[in-house]
């Protein structure tokens, strides 16, 4: 226990102690060196700050539950945020630097009008506050409470251990976010990608060891061995069409799936905002494409462990009553003791990472749309970035206060998040696309877009419809279904607003983005190779786990 608090602790000290001597000296005092890093980061840097913003604990601890529940199908979340980088990169970026925006409302507010942006940065806020830094506290809490123990160790329940780590990971996740700014938060994520890589990656070898030594006392190939002859049915990513939440129905990966990635890496301001922060397009699209790439092997640690662990558990006679169990108690047995400090601090870092981003993503929100465009618009640059560090400790509180809450929803962190952030991501990223898409929109459009969709995908959530009601299975209908019909038909209200705007203000001006030349917008030369090689690297992942594969198509369930 010693050595694994000192490793720990170690790691911990080193990620800090690099991003001090990295951002030291930097211009925090402007808004754009605070929220943008001064608009100076390189491809590499964008492309781990990007994974790690989007991969936390709520993730390994989430995906590789959902995995150990229904099989491989949910290594879709991961696979797919392939091409939805490419779209980053190749699409939403250089329209991004073009305009010199530093978040997502204010290009909703220049697209359409100040009031819209407005409705959309509340919306963000709010979203962010209750549901997404909530559940990243949780998460990284039920990691740490799992493979510390600390409820034993005080004497405490484990929902009051949870409140404790909350706490934390709260406090020494401010630091960060708040009196770093961007550039600590983004250099950072860099260094723990680098653990999290060595770390996450080291995990499946590991179960898979543990697994052929259990089930005949052979090594990593045993156990593959051993879960392809035996559980070949959990190794097939394509799930039926009638399968419910958390796996992913196959005529959903290539649709709603895509369309839920879409929204988290193009028009979400946690990820975006370090692409905004790039030194040029050029840097942009590298990081974007890296990270596509980082993406695609992430399976082998977000998915690939929840099946072993299933295996694994029916050997050894481990019994679990929640899927978010699944992960950390497969951890507690087969990661050596001296190597669980480093994993913790990996796991630590990847938690950090989330809650540093998505804090310094509604802060800045908070500042530059809000409190600048609406409270006080002679607010100088110093007194936005006092106002944004004043408010971050404010949202910090908050959301540490309805972290521990999210114990009670025994459905799963992952499914919980991803069902209800739709509620307002969906309506942002038809605002974005639809406002570059169509150039005659009347300036409510947005607005209407927003309250169609609260109003439909809401009462979708509520009810909860089963597919009985066409003719199938008993199942709730997966909300990737309603995300799938309901995206194209915002798209085409649009359209039909495009089309009747044009029609009935023929005087009407074509919407033209301006460049404000915020930074050099010549292109990565290999972006156009490398977006093919990314989609034949998803090809081939998605054969392999498939009946053509190692998977088969018997599917089961273990409950």
């Amino acid at each position: 226990m010693l050595w694994t608090l000192i490793s720990f602790v170690g790691f911990t000290i080193l990620v800090a102690v690099i991003s001090y001597f990295k951002t030291k000296g930097d211009n925090q005092s402007t808004s754009e060196g605070y929220f943008l890093a001064g608009r100076g980061l390189p491809g590499f840097v964008i492309a781990g700050s990007l994974l790690l913003t989007n991969l936390s604990a709520e993730q390994l601890v989430g995906s590789n539950g959902q995995t150990w529940l229904v099989g491989m199908s949910p290594m879709a979340f991961e696979v797919l945020a392939a091409p939805c980088c490419i779209a980053l990169a190749l699409f939403a970026a250089p329209r991004y630097l073009k305009s010199g925006i530093t978040t997502i409302p204010q290009l909703i507010g220049l697209r359409f009008d100040r009031s819209t942006k407005l409705w959309f940065s509340i919306l963000y806020i709010v979203l962010a506050l209750v549901v997404q830094i909530p559940v990243v506290l949780y998460s990284g809490s039920l990691v740490f409470e799992n493979i510390f123990g600390l409820s034993g160790i005080l004497g405490v329940t484990k929902f009051q251990a949870i409140v404790i780590l909350c706490i934390a990971i709260s406090v020494i996740g401010s630091i960060y976010a708040i009196f770093g700014g961007l550039k600590a938060v983004a250099v950072s994520d860099t260094v723990n990608g680098v653990g999290l890589l060595i770390g996450g990656l080291a995990v499946p070898f590991l179960a898979l060891h543990v697994l052929g030594s259990t089930a005949n006392g052979g090594g990593i190939i045993e156990g593959m061995r051993y879960l392809i002859e035996n559980h070949s049915d959990m190794l097939n990513s394509i799930a039926p069409a009638e399968s419910s939440a958390p796996a992913v129905p196959w005529p959903t990966v290539f649709t709603g799936m895509v369309i839920l990635g879409l929204q988290s890496w193009c028009t979400n301001q946690a990820y975006v905002q370090r692409v905004l922060a790039a030194k040029n397009l050029k840097e942009a699209q590298k990081g974007a494409l890296l990270c596509a790439t980082l993406k695609i092997i992430g399976f082998m640690y977000l998915a690939l462990p929840g099946v072993i662990a299933y295996a694994l558990f029916q050997l050894n006679g481990t019994e679990i009553t929640m899927m978010d169990d699944a992960y950390p108690t497969m951890i507690m047995q087969i990661v050596p003791a001296p190597l669980m400090g480093f994993f913790a601090a990996v796991m630590f870092g990847a938690i950090l990472s989330s809650f540093n981003s998505f804090l310094n993503s509604i802060n800045t929100m908070f500042t530059l749309d809000i409190y600048k465009e609406f409270i006080k618009p002679e607010a100088n640059e110093l007194q936005m970035v006092k106002i944004g560090k004043k408010v971050g400790i404010m949202f910090a509180v908050l959301t540490t206060i309805i972290g521990p809450m999210v114990y009670f929803f025994p459905g799963g962190m992952r499914t919980f998040l991803d069902s209800l952030v739709m509620l307002v991501a969906l309506p942002v990223l038809s605002a974005v696309f639809g406002g570059f898409f169509f150039k005659f929109l009347p300036k409510f459009t947005a607005k209407f877009i927003l309250i169609f969709h609260i109003v439909f995908y809401g009462s979708f959530l509520l009810i909860s419809p089963s597919y009985s009601l066409f003719g199938g299975g008993n199942g709730t209908i997966h909300y990737l279904y309603a995300v799938l019909v309901l995206w194209p038909l915002e798209m085409i209200i649009m359209a039909l607003l495009n089309s009747n705007n044009k029609k009935k203000y023929p005087e009407l001006e074509a919407w033209v983005q301006q460049d404000v030349g915020a930074v050099d917008l010549t292109p990565w030369k290999y972006r156009g190779i490398a977006a093919v090689g990314i989609l034949l690297f998803i090809a081939v992942v998605y054969l392999s786990f498939s009946p053509l594969g190692i998977g088969t198509w018997a599917y089961s369930q273990p409950f």
